[in-house]
């Protein structure tokens, strides 16, 4: 059993920050790429930041230059620093994590959803 969960949303004003962090913990044998992706009312989800187990960062466009990803793989957990913050950038905000489950049978990848966190930008 693996669960993926996020912390951190809320509301802020325009220009402000926040920070969210997601955890993976359970059953597995390693954790490949985190993310965050995120969907506003009415839109599809979209990509905002991964990275890999080595640091290896990719970001939307949109969010290059306000927005940090980073990781500690000793927890399991990836972090997404929030600058600069805007009512566009009004959304929920969802982990994800690519995971290694190691079982009798073998190796196998699968990838796990948080529950979902809301951060709402005022203007």
């Amino acid at each position: 059993q693996v669960q993926v969960v996020e912390s951190g949303g809320g509301l802020v004003q325009a220009g402000g920050s926040l920070r969210l962090s997601c955890a993976a913990s359970g059953s597995f044998f390693s954790v490949l790429i985190m993310g965050w992706y995120r969907q506003a009312p009415g839109k599809q989800r979209e990509l905002v930041a991964t990275i890999t187990s080595g640091g290896s960062t990719n970001y939307a466009e949109s969010m290059k230059g306000r927005f940090t990803v980073s990781r500690d793989n000793a927890k399991n957990t990836v972090y997404l620093q929030m600058n600069s913050l805007k009512p566009d950038d009004t959304a929920v905000y969802y982990c994800n994590a690519d995971v290694i489950l190691e079982t009798g049978a073998g190796r196998y990848q699968y990838q796990y959803w948080g529950q979902g966190t809301q951060v709402t930008v005022s203007s």
